[in-house]
């Protein structure tokens, strides 16, 4: 550990990582998933993101609004949810992140709420860190080989 860096407690590293962001947990949540209906559709209603997301149409509304005040969707009341070019590239770079992320366990074998810990670990993984996971990610791939090697290894020295 070099002299720069110091140990923080999560909710230290979430500040200093907000410092450099302007999203959210909760915003990274909503931004993918109108990515993901924007892919598809073009828009997202917000009724529809507020089922996808399991919350409030009223809490969906405030989020969006947020997030078209930051510039990164257009939204008029009652109307549909459209990205910017921002919005795009951000909402394109969560995805991207949540599918790493869901590889590399599925890869390990993670089974028991593989879409929860997917949540939990793409909000606290920085993108140096997200490239090393893709790499590994790729490395499982280039030869099936090293997955059968690797189930091997779990099964003597794992906790399956």
């Amino acid at each position: 550990m070099n002299n720069k860096e110091k140990y923080r407690t999560v909710r230290g590293y979430e500040l200093l990582k907000r410092d450099k962001e302007q999203l959210t947990h909760s915003m990274e949540d909503y931004m993918e998933m109108i990515y993901r209906n924007a892919m598809k559709d073009g828009y997202i209603r917000m009724n529809v993101l507020a089922e996808q997301l399991n919350v409030q149409v009223s809490s969906a509304t405030k989020m969006v609004q947020k997030l078209a005040r930051l510039g990164l969707l257009h939204y008029q009341k009652y109307g549909l949810v459209h990205l910017t070019d921002r919005g795009k590239e951000i909402g394109n770079f969560l995805l991207h992140r949540h599918n790493i992320i869901l590889e590399f366990l599925k890869l390990l074998g993670v089974e028991d709420r593989i879409l929860a810990n997917t949540e939990v670990i793409e909000h606290g993984v920085n993108v140096d860190v997200l490239k090393y996971i893709h790499l590994l990610n790729r490395f499982f791939h280039s030869d099936p080989s090293v997955k059968e090697k690797f189930e091997a290894f779990k099964e003597t020295y794992g906790h399956n």
